[in-house]
Order: structure tokens, then C-alpha cells, then sequence
């Protein structure tokens, strides 16, 4: 018989020159009759109502009542199971039920988003009620219903989201201008810019003065890859004489640059300052990125010195930018360079500037000694770095840094999604190991993810409830 076994984990100071603290990490894991310590902190047989744990779990003095439960790490927790949807669930109700935690919005927004990513509707809104009826204590926010919006539309449920606006806001005293842009955000964002554009046309005046609004659907347009209706819609704002301020020009030079004309953006860029138009941040980060593809990375590092001298205080994805144009030009030792000023400078490397090295690097040994490089210095991986390796390794036909990788994936609690679990099948099927992917096939069938259809495996095609597992 299986048992649930709760591990206080705490969280690995993953940095010996840093400073930050660690924090208690909250862990569920499973285990085959057995308890064991997991850093030392405490160990149960199995979760309350088992005839096993009866003695343990009923001396909630010793155990639950002495350890703090703050809300930032029960929402990480509910996080870390983003890719099993009944864990968190069951997670979440047992720590209120069993530990005497009391949920805020954002612990319920969190779970909310875990059970949208799965589709699990009915529970969600099961959820929202509940936030009303606890009344002073939370209640559903603009966050909540944004979720609502993006989990829906990720479903390309776009007549729910709109139905939520204008059946359900009212009993929250939320439809307001911010919940309207949060659904027109969400519409262009999951590509459904055209039911976006009509919804503004019909809020009149409101939507012809608001750049706000033309920047989401140009944002829109850009993620639908519509080059043509990017330029068009560019030109009506023009016409309709809409202000475009610093975002409008960004999105624009963005578009320039991921329709294959970095040049443009270069030209818009110059265009801007003829105007008198103040670059922030962002509009200079999407122009290094432009220069650089069109004149070299060089030419990049130029601008960067322009911004600083104009007071723009560069960010992590300023330097993001240029590690990647580094790597991507093959000069990967002036992106080490860069990666290594890059705190001094007051801009810690996140996940993204590692991303850049995996992808460029082609020695399994220098990637696994960069990844403990990037996990001491405190920068935790996404799903997507995992992902990203055990298909970089399975490539090349090297099982050992898989498994490496999948072990510590479980290690920093992360439960394998949907695409980590066909990566290191696909692996495994390359090496001709069967059985093992038979193995792996099954238990994250047995975590609700769809398997991809293998010959070598007699896999069945099946319907993905899901395209936006990941995220």
C-alpha cells in the first residue's frame, strides 16, 4: 500500500557566497511504506486517516503547530506540483484542514491557475465561491478573474472568458476598466486578437482614445505572426491619429525584428528620438537585440553604452540580450565574460541568461558543471531548462546526463510535465531501452498526461486535453 509522507524540506541555500536565507520549502512525496528524513526536519508514515499514521498525525502540538507555514512557501509548493493538478489540490486542502493554515487570495489564485491549466473548471469556481463565503478573510481579486481569462482561452474557450466579463463580474463588484483590459490582454496573448478587436470597437470612444488598448491588439497581431496586419493596424493608429507612445514603437521594432527586418527597427529606433520620444528599458533592449542582427553584436554593445550615458539603467535583460547575440555568434567567451559582470553590475543572471549557454554549448561535462554553477548561485530552473537538456542530451545519445538532470529535477521538487516525460521517452526509445520507456510511459499516463504516439511502444494516439501544459 502506498502511503503519502510529508517532508518539510528546507530550501537549500543554493548560493555559499550569498546572503539570501532559505526558507522552508513544503514537500509531498510518495513512498511504499517506508518514512524517511528529508534534511533532517520531521517524517509522518502516511497522511492522516490511515491506520498507520493514526498515532503520528494525532499530536498536532509536536508536529504541524511548531512549524510556520508562511504563505509564500505554501504557494511555491502548490507551484512545484503545477503539473499534477490533484497533488496540489490535495496539498491545498490538507495543510488547511490538517495544519491549521488559513488560505489568502494569492494561495487561492495559485491553486486556482494549477486547476485551469488542467481544465478543471468546475473546481475552480468551486474555489472562488469558497473565497467569497470565508468573507473578510480573502475574496476573489482582478487576479483571480484574469486567471480565469488566460486559463480559459488557453483552452480556446473564448466564450466563457467573455461570458466571466459579463455575466460574473457584476457579483464580485470587479467589471471595471481594469477586468476589460485583462480580458482583451488574455485574448491577444492566446491569439484570439480577432474577437479582441471587435469587443474594443464596441466600447466606442473608449477604445479610439486608448493606446492602451492598440498596443494590446498590435501585441496581438505580433503573436499571431500576421506581418500584414501588424503594418496595417500600425498605419491605422496613425490615421485614427491614436498617441503612440514608447510601448507602441517597442511592440513595433519587435515586429520589425521577428518578421526577418531588424533594419527597420533600427530605423524606427532613430525615429523615436527625431521625436523626442524617451527610450525606456524595454524600447532599448528590442533595439540592441535588432542592431545586433543587423550590424553585429558590436554595434549592440555600442548602444548599450549610449543607454547608460542617457541615464537607462540597463536590466537582466539587457544583459540577456547580449549573452544571447554572443553565444549565438559563436564569441561565447565574451558572453562568460559578461555572465560574471553581471551581478557586480547589479543584475544577477536569471534562468533565461543560462539558456543561452545550453543552448550553444556542446559538451555534456561543461553544461552539467554550468547547471550546478547556475543552481549554487541561487537561480532555480524552469520546467522548460529541464526539458530543454534532456532532449539536448537525449540528441546525442547520452543516457547518463539524462538521468542526471531527471534526478535533480525531482530533487528541487519539481514535478516532470507532460513534455519532460516525452523527452526522456524519446531518449530512452533512441537507445533502445523499451522496457524502461514503457515504465515512464506509464506513470505519467498515471499523472493524467498524454503519452505521444510510439510504433516502438504500440502507443495509441490520443486527444491533448491540454496545449498549454507548460505554463
Amino acid at each position: 500500500m502506498r502511503f503519502l509522507t510529508l517532508i518539510a524540506i528546507r530550501s537549500r541555500n543554493y548560493s555559499s557566497r550569498s546572503s539570501i536565507s532559505a526558507i522552508s520549502h513544503i514537500k509531498f512525496a510518495e513512498f511504499h511504506g517506508t518514512c524517511r528524513y528529508s534534511s533532517g526536519v520531521f517524517k509522518h508514515k502516511s497522511v492522516p486517516g490511515s491506520r498507520a499514521s493514526e498515532t503520528a498525525i494525532n499530536k498536532p502540538s509536536e508536529t504541524f503547530d511548531s512549524i510556520d507555514f508562511n504563505q509564500k512557501t505554501v504557494e511555491e509548493t502548490i507551484s512545484s506540483y503545477g503539473n499534477d493538478w490533484k497533488r496540489a489540490f490535495e496539498f491545498f486542502d490538507w495543510i488547511e484542514s490538517d495544519c491549521r493554515f488559513r488560505h489568502n487570495t494569492s494561495t487561492y489564485n495559485r491553486m486556482i491557475d494549477v486547476l485551469g491549466k488542467f481544465f478543471e473548471f468546475d473546481l475552480a469556481w468551486g474555489l472562488i465561491n469558497r473565497m467569497r463565503r470565508s468573507g473578510v478573510v480573502c475574496s476573489p481579486d482582478h487576479t483571480t478573474f484574469r486567471i480565469m481569462f488566460k486559463r480559459y482561452l488557453a483552452a480556446h474557450m473564448v466564450q466563457e472568458a467573455i461570458d466571466v466579463y459579463n455575466t460574473q463580474m457584476e457579483n464580485f463588484d470587479l467589471k471595471d476598466e481594469t477586468s476589460f483590459l485583462n480580458l482583451i490582454d488574455a485574448l491577444c496573448d492566446h491569439r484570439h486578437v480577432i474577437e479582441a478587436e471587435e469587443l474594443c470597437k464596441g466600447k466606442g470612444s473608449f477604445f479610439a482614445n486608448s493606446t492602451k488598448l492598440h498596443n494590446m491588439l498590435l501585441h496581438g497581431w505580433m503573436k499571431m505572426g500576421w506581418w500584414s496586419k501588424c503594418r496595417e493596424f500600425w498605419n491605422e493608429m496613425d490615421e485614427n491619429n491614436v498617441c503612440r507612445d514608447v510601448h507602441s514603437y517597442s511592440i513595433y521594432m519587435d515586429i520589425m525584428r521577428k518578421c526577418d527586418k531588424p533594419w527597420k527597427a533600427v530605423k524606427l529606433y532613430k525615429e523615436m528620438k527625431k521625436k523626442g520620444i524617451l527610450l525606456d528599458v524595454v524600447a532599448y533592449n528590442t533595439v540592441i537585440h535588432a542592431i545586433g542582427l543587423s550590424e553585429g553584436v558590436d554595434e549592440s554593445v555600442r548602444l548599450y553604452r549610449e543607454m547608460m550615458e542617457f541615464g537607462c539603467k540597463p536590466n537582466v535583460g539587457t544583459y540577456n540580450t547580449l549573452v544571447k547575440l554572443f553565444c549565438d555568434g559563436g564569441r561565447v567567451r565574451h558572453a562568460y565574460s559578461l555572465l560574471n559582470q553581471m551581478r557586480e553590475k547589479g543584475c544577477p543572471p536569471d534562468v533565461i541568461t543560462y539558456h543561452s549557454f545550453f543552448r550553444c554549448l556542446n559538451k555534456p561535462k561543461e553544461i552539467l558543471i554550468l547547471f550546478d554553477r547556475m543552481v549554487e548561485s541561487g537561480v532555480r530552473p524552469r520546467m522548460d531548462t529541464y526539458v530543454m537538456l534532456i532532449k539536448k542530451f537525449g540528441r546525442w545519445g547520452f543516457l547518463r546526463p539524462v538521468f542526471i538532470i531527471w534526478k535533480k529535477m525531482e530533487e528541487h521538487g519539481c514535478s516532470p510535465s507532460e513534455f519532460a516525460y516525452n523527452a526522456l521517452i524519446d531518449a530512452l526509445v533512441q537507445k533502445g531501452m523499451v522496457d524502461m520507456a514503457r515504465k515512464y510511459e506509464g506513470e505519467m499516463l498515471a499523472r493524467g498526461h498524454s503519452a505521444k504516439p510510439r510504433k516502438e511502444l504500440c502507443t495509441k494516439p490520443e486527444s491533448n486535453e491540454s496545449d498549454d501544459v507548460c505554463g
